[in-house]
């Protein structure tokens, strides 16, 4: 009666057995379109939840795993939204994470460190953020951006000043690749630095580097050949009190705001990067102008051109660092979640922080007298995202 290209047939919903074929045909029609080349893979390994629950952790790292719970919930819970909303750096628990060893976790201990693997590091990173967003970034930064390059590139002279007392957490370090207009690309530094005598002079402006303001050095990339692209970038070591360095006003930032974040302005110097140090207090960014620093060539970190590679090798373990703060912070979420919504009174009444036009209620994020109300559900030990983040090899 109503022909197939309107009308009431149209709006008919199509049996099983009618719509199968028409979802064949389209199987086959996204088949023939693949690109060249482009074949689905199954994931290495299977995400079983099993794989790699805490009961499958090594003796070692279960300890690690509880010391790390501990400190989190004694020294970060009780102060993490207080040290935020005052952008104040988390200098106690910082204290108490260098005494556990937490800041050079992967650092042989002839340097200073803990001596133990990546799943260790991944391991303390996500407990630390559970408890605290920042210290999870503080953590991060100063054991895969500082200590990590330093220890695997740097020289023993290098090691004993510029990463023992930082694996120690006697100091902190901050990495300065990121720049206004390059962003993250580590083959793209328009931070020169060029020879003077028997040392380097910076000059350049980098930006969002995480512990800026409190690092006491920072790893900083720059340009020493334009003509070899990313081969004629190199690494320099800067510490922050080298003269010519100062700090701009902060900026305040939406979240992890007792982690500092800094920009830096460097004019002919030798410590461009050390404008990175702005730092993350409780993230808050700021500007560093360097004007004249110079940086000897001894605080050339690895090869000169070797910039490139160090800084894509040190991009891949701190990869495994922001895994780990993400699952961290997940995790601290759905508990929190989980308990608001237990919050609520009775099966169909509505807690007073649900009342109002402006409150939950108004959002409907929850409606206890809806059937077949699922409340959120922990991030369970064993989740298939500890998998994702421990086997991330």
């Amino acid at each position: 009666m109503f022909g197939s290209t309107g009308g009431p047939a149209a709006n008919i919903p199509l049996t099983q057995s009618q719509l199968e074929p028409q979802q064949h045909a389209a199987m086959r029609a996204t088949r023939r379109h693949r690109p060249p080349g482009l074949r689905l893979r199954p994931p290495r390994r299977p995400l079983s939840s099993s794989t790699t629950s805490a009961s499958l952790l090594g003796e070692e790292h279960r300890l690690l795993q509880q010391t790390c719970r501990d400190f989190a919930d004694a020294e970060l819970v009780p102060v993490a939204a207080e040290l935020d909303r005052e952008h104040r750096y988390p200098a106690d628990a910082m204290r108490v994470a260098a005494e556990l060893g937490l800041m050079g976790v992967t650092v042989p201990p002839e340097h200073g460190g803990s001596g133990l693997d990546y799943l260790a590091y991944a391991i303390a990173v996500e407990e630390v953020s559970r408890g605290c967003a920042s210290a999870g970034v503080i953590v991060s930064v100063n054991n895969s951006l500082y200590c990590g390059p330093v220890a695997r590139f740097g020289s023993e002279e290098q090691k004993r000043q510029f990463l023992a007392p930082y694996a120690r957490g006697e100091r902190l370090g901050c990495f300065a690749l990121s720049e206004p207009g390059n962003g993250s690309d580590a083959g793209a530094a328009s931070t020169t630095a060029r020879r003077e005598g028997d040392g380097w002079v910076l000059d350049g402006t980098k930006a969002w580097i995480t512990n800026a303001h409190e690092a006491d050095c920072a790893l900083v990339m720059a340009t020493t050949d334009r003509a070899l692209r990313h081969r004629g970038i190199s690494c320099f070591i800067v510490p922050t009190d080298t003269p010519g360095l100062s700090l701009g006003p902060k900026e305040d930032k939406l979240g992890i705001r007792a982690s500092s974040t800094s920009e830096v302005i460097r004019h002919d110097i030798a410590a461009i990067w050390v404008a990175f140090f702005s730092r993350c207090q409780r993230c808050r960014c700021r500007q560093v102008i360097l004007d004249g620093c110079r940086v000897p060539g001894s605080q050339l970190l690895g090869a000169e051109g070797g910039g490139f590679k160090l800084a894509m090798s040190t991009l891949d373990a701190g990869r495994i660092g922001i895994a780990a703060q993400a699952l961290g912070i997940v995790r601290s979420n759905s508990h929190l979640l989980a308990a608001l919504a237990f919050s609520v009174s009775g099966l169909g009444r509505h807690a007073p922080w649900c009342a109002g036009a402006g409150g939950l209620r108004g959002c409907g994020v929850l409606r206890p007298a809806a059937p077949g109300l699922r409340l959120p559900h922990r991030l369970a030990p064993g989740h298939p995202a500890q998998a994702l983040v421990r086997n991330s090899d």
